[in-house]
């Protein structure tokens, strides 16, 4: 009953705009105390697996990311709803994230000794050629215009830039000296503004045109077609399966978590994809590949927790703090002294992972109902549920301004034709990627050797390169082959 009411709870946090897992276990995390720690942790886990898949849920729905871990699934989920292929989108999603899950909970259960260790030995150095390898991605995620992907990685990394220096503490890009920037830009209220507000503005342009009709009309569910969806994802297994590994290990490192995994994984299945240029538009591997990451690195973010004590996401450190209370002691020898809540543990993922599914998918329905709605009705809905978004992260009228600002800088970009992945994804690893240069040039009195000589970040490094100049050379190789 823990799994399932864990599920169930989980799945709402995560289509509420703005809540996500962390919240959702922050707020529950005091009730848990009247039960077993098993059980404690046992009903936030569920709860943190249930909020990754209903993540997906508002993605692909209204094109409101549910928390950063799905502002990838966006990117091609909401596309797929308008085209009136809503069902095949959430049902992708959840088994998605139910292969991502199962292949992650694998993996910690036969290998979680020695992929700590690789999570121990990540340093600063190897934590910037991860992000430079996400980097690489980007010029893929923009199609042909390369010009036009770069500027949108400029935008994004300069919003990301804004606030306290992370080593002096002095403030920087502050527009107008507003106090409310000192903070930085909160990465959710970016997202909700440009794929919230901004795809509503759109959609209502569109919706003009089409004469007010609702643009979702054409959806359907039946037992038989959501057999048929579920077959037809039998051919995006490579891709489930490359988006569960690589979500799995960037999961297990402290530095990162779901939502770069996540991100990664859709360039990644952009880059390898038969028909790159379908991504943006409702490609089904842009919805699979980044629901496997986020689940599979949900899984992996409790690796460090539980065997080093070092937690993985910020969620996992609100379980930490459970765990702490409870009288466990995280570590090596939490394998040795309390095998039943570790072993406890792994069981209810691996059930956790199959309700979540069975839930997910028996919601369908209703889900779709609520699409087929004329979007004089949906349109105010979505604004209130972008409003809530904007203001949960931080409960400050600043970030909700500013939403709105990024709703319209949104709408513009889109109209302009420039690509909104790019940016978002500059803005989640911009953070990331600084702290982690500053650290290394600091460890190296500043020479760049430091990341092609170590063991880990050398090979991810050149990688990195391989991947980055690979896109700009395909129109070359084009024209090589009409001439040929």
């Amino acid at each position: 009953m823990l799994i399932i009411g864990g599920c169930a709870l989980g799945l709402f946090i995560g289509a509420m705009p703005g809540l996500g897992s962390v919240n959702g276990v922050a707020i529950l995390l005091p009730l848990t105390f009247l039960v077993p720690p098993t059980g404690a942790v046992i009903f936030l886990a569920a709860i943190y697996y249930g909020a990754m898949y209903g993540g997906a849920i508002s993605s692909i729905m209204l094109g409101i990311p549910g928390a950063s871990t799905a502002v990838a699934t966006t990117f091609d989920g909401r596309p797929l709803a308008k085209l009136g292929l809503a069902d095949k989108a959430l049902t992708a999603a959840a088994v998605a994230s139910f292969v991502g899950g199962t292949i992650s909970v694998i993996l910690f259960t036969f290998f979680a000794p020695p992929l700590a260790h690789v999570a121990l030995v990540f340093g600063a150095p190897e934590e910037f050629a991860l992000m430079m390898l996400a980097f690489a991605t980007f010029i893929g995620l923009g199609g042909d215009d390369i010009y036009k992907t770069i500027f949108s990685i400029c935008i994004g990394l300069v919003l990301s830039a804004v606030g306290l220096d992370i080593i002096s503490g002095e403030p920087r890009l502050i527009l107008g000296g507003i106090t409310g920037f000192m903070h930085g830009i909160n990465f959710l209220v970016l997202a909700i503004g440009i794929y919230g507000i901004g795809e509503m503005l759109w959609t209502i342009e569109e919706n003009h045109k089409a004469g007010g009709q609702s643009m979702m009309s054409k959806a359907t569910v039946t037992v038989e077609r959501t057999i048929k969806n579920i077959k037809e994802l039998l051919g995006s297994w490579k891709t489930m399966i490359m988006g569960s590994t690589l979500g799995y290990f960037v999961g297990i490192l402290p530095a990162a978590g779901a939502t770069p995994g996540s991100l990664m994984a859709y360039g990644i299945a952009k880059q390898i994809s038969k028909d790159p240029d379908k991504f943006g538009k409702g490609a089904m591997e842009g919805v699979v590949a980044p629901e496997a990451a986020n689940n599979a690195a949900s899984t992996g973010s409790m690796l460090p927790m539980l065997t080093l004590g070092i937690p993985g996401s910020p969620t996992t450190a609100i379980l930490l703090g459970g765990m702490v209370i409870w009288g466990l002691e995280p570590g090596p020898r939490l394998f040795v002294d309390h095998q039943e809540f570790v072993w406890g543990l792994i069981a209810s993922l691996y059930a956790a992972n199959l309700f979540a599914l069975l839930i997910n998918i028996g919601f369908i329905p209703m889900i779709i109902w609520v699409l087929k709605l004329p979007f004089t009705i949906l349109a105010p809905i979505i604004f209130v549920l972008c409003l809530i978004g904007g203001d949960a992260p931080t409960q400050d009228m600043h970030d909700v301004w500013l939403m709105l600002i990024f709703g319209i800088f949104g709408y513009l970009l889109r109209k302009l034709d420039y690509p909104l992945a790019p940016a978002v994804l500059a803005i989640v690893l911009g953070p990331l990627a600084e702290p982690a240069l500053r650290q290394s040039l600091l460890i190296s009195s500043g020479s760049l050797d430091i990341f092609f000589t170590r063991t880990y970040s050398g090979p991810i490094m050149v990688t990195a390169i391989i991947l980055l100049f690979l896109p700009a050379l395909r129109p070359i190789m084009r024209r090589i082959r009409k001439k040929g």
